[in-house]
């Protein structure tokens, strides 16, 4: 005798807030909210701790011509370093564009700047690259020649300044000029290292959190090396410039290269008050307190506040169109159609 066989039992329909991801979309909302409220709080945070009348009343005091020459190094500065990750473009080989490229390197490093390296440095050049098609181990290797390009830079030309122009230290301090310099001949052998590692070493890889990562050829290293100590040589150029030169060059450039490595210990957003803290202990017996101050607030508006708010915009002008051009649509994406037309 035969029997049927058994029908399939019909499966309930899933629920569509749990395996549709439904969430999805609300989370990147909310992270987006999360990261823009973030931002304006760092811009409201800073802005507060900031003496507007002093700052009003030292920016009128410049010449105009001063105030335009220190906008110019700003500008300037700022387009070196957004042109790093064409090194990592060379070196990786990967097509996009150079403009492209440029406008992720300047968003990540104004980010970097004013929230830190973690999420300007790292996390946007992660989130922009991928959404440009390009691997973990591509983003990697970008984002680590371009932090080699920046610090091999500072270790030379802070090996410079240290080694042959010794700035003086205020009276007191236990490390006198014989420290300094061999401090800097320190940074020097550190950067003359990593150039002879590049040119004559056998072993021309190393592996980074499982990565394979290549050497650059020695070429390609004297040029980051290059790169990265001329940046370093306008920044120290615009403060000089809004000190309006009462202070040797050499100097202001080596407290502002203590202050950097200060500020990346301190691990405060923008190293709000560490650079302030910094070039009062080292140069206010050279240089009345309230006019550091005030140079440096000037200093804050033109490289750091003003290029945040620039970043910003641009960024919420690449969301907007992307979401008008497709929904599937990402900022980064956008930049590329934008940049190829």
């Amino acid at each position: 005798m035969s029997t049927a066989p058994a029908l399939p039992t019909p499966r309930r329909p899933k629920k569509a807030g749990i395996t549709g991801k439904v969430w999805w979309p609300w989370l990147k909302r909310v992270a987006t909210l999360v990261f823009f409220a973030l931002v304006t709080w760092l811009l409201v945070e800073q802005g507060r701790a900031i003496d507007w009348q002093e700052v009003f009343a030292a920016l009128r005091a410049y010449p105009p011509a001063l105030l335009l020459g220190a906008v110019a190094l700003a500008a300037l500065s700022l387009g070196l370093y957004s042109s790093f990750d064409l090194v990592g473009r060379h070196y990786t080989g990967h097509t996009l564009r150079a403009p492209t490229v440029m406008l992720v390197t300047f968003i990540s490093y104004v980010f970097n700047l004013n929230l830190g390296s973690l999420v300007g440095g790292v996390a946007f050049r992660y989130r922009l690259y991928s959404r440009l098609k390009l691997d973990t181990g591509t983003i990697t290797r970008i984002l680590s020649l371009s932090m080699l390009t920046n610090w091999t830079g500072y270790l030379f030309l802070g090996g410079l300044i240290f080694a042959f122009a010794t700035p003086a230290l205020p009276p007191g301090w236990k490390m006198g000029s014989g420290g300094l310099q061999i401090l800097g001949g320190v940074l020097l052998a550190t950067a003359a290292a990593y150039l002879l590692l590049c040119t004559l070493s056998r072993q021309r890889s190393v592996t980074l959190r499982g990565h394979r990562l290549e050497l650059p050829s020695g070429r390609l290293a004297l040029l980051q090396v290059t790169m990265g100590a001329t940046n370093w040589l306008i920044m120290s150029s615009l403060v000089y410039l809004l000190l309006q030169q009462n202070i040797a060059f050499a100097a202001v450039a080596g407290v502002l290269l203590v202050a950097a490595v200060a500020g990346v210990i301190a691990h405060v957003p923008a190293g709000l008050g560490v650079l302030e803290a910094v070039f009062v202990a080292l140069l206010s017996h050279a240089m009345p307190t309230h006019q550091l101050l005030a140079a440096l607030v000037a200093y804050r508006v033109i490289y750091y506040l003003v290029p945040l708010v620039l970043a910003t915009v641009i960024y919420l002008v690449m969301e907007v169109r992307a979401k008008k051009l497709a929904p599937g649509a990402t900022p980064a994406e956008v930049a590329t159609a934008e940049t190829s037309r």
